[in-house]
């Protein structure tokens, strides 16, 4: 028993994913041998009301300490002071199954529309080669730091306004769980986890109040490229990006829902 999203529990019932095991995933999952559960967010550790490694404290209905955040974020970086830029953060293993090769090829598009993006992570040279050419190609919108920094996370968490998960494959993912929970839309790809918890702001699930984030589909640098324009057009409209970060905020996947899965799973195994 592992947590892994029920999405990924089905893709790699797939040759893409099964590695030639498919045949036996795939009687597994019938046999309801197979089972997704979500990862769950430690709200002791990860919740912008209590964060001890910010010093901006909020919560849904009192926001203004996101924005004092974004200035901190800014400021560590030595970005331009500027609260209207729209503010992309990436804290992740540089891996090409995290899907950095494709922000590296994308990242234009944010300097282009005026935005900002910090990058916090380490992994393979040629990535980290890649995104720090990034920040001295771009040094007034982009930033990197090569390394694990806890502290910086959580301010990169709670200052972003769109946290970016374009990953390849995601089992499960708590990235984009962190971001719902700060407020700090995810734009994430269609796969694993982050097709089960993030959905996609379209005309209808903004009527519906269920839009919480940015999804795109494949693992493509145009369609990653859209995925960033998309919330370019929704930053414009400020009063519907507040609605979508209102729903994201309200979303609830602390370990208390997690758990209860796990007590449902672990008693039919028994009294199975």
């Amino acid at each position: 028993v592992t947590a892994v999203s029920p999405t990924y529990a089905k893709e790699i019932t797939t040759p893409d994913f099964a590695y030639g095991l498919q045949g036996l995933l795939t009687g597994l999952r019938e046999a309801g041998k197979l089972v997704g559960i979500l990862n769950g967010v430690d709200q002791e550790i990860w919740h912008p009301s209590c964060d001890a490694y910010i010093q901006h404290h909020y919560k849904l209905k009192s926001i203004a300490g996101k924005k004092k955040n974004k200035a901190d974020l800014q400021a560590y970086f030595n970005l331009p002071q500027q609260p209207d830029a729209l503010l992309f953060v990436m804290v992740t293993r540089l891996t090409e199954q995290k899907g950095v090769d494709l922000l590296i090829a994308t990242a234009d598009e944010i300097v282009k529309e005026g935005g900002q993006l910090t990058i916090l992570g380490s992994g393979a040279k040629q990535l980290e080669e890649g995104i720090c050419q990034l920040a001295q190609r771009y040094p007034e919108n982009i930033a990197v730091k090569i390394g694990y920094d806890e502290a910086l996370s959580h301010l990169m968490v709670a200052g972003g306004d769109v946290i970016l998960v374009p990953s390849r494959f995601e089992p499960c993912g708590l990235t984009q769980l962190y971001g719902l929970q700060y407020g700090t839309l995810p734009l994430v790809r269609a796969t694993g986890g982050l097709a089960d918890t993030v959905t996609n702001s379209t005309s209808e699930t903004i009527k519906e109040r269920t839009a919480t984030g940015f999804v795109f589909q494949k693992a493509e640098a145009d369609d990653l490229r859209s995925a960033i324009q998309h919330a370019f057009a929704l930053w414009q409209k400020q009063r519907v990006w507040a609605m979508v970060r209102n729903n994201a905020m309200a979303q609830d996947f602390s370990w208390k829902n997690a758990a209860a899965q796990y007590e449902q799973l672990y008693l039919s195994i028994l009294y199975s």
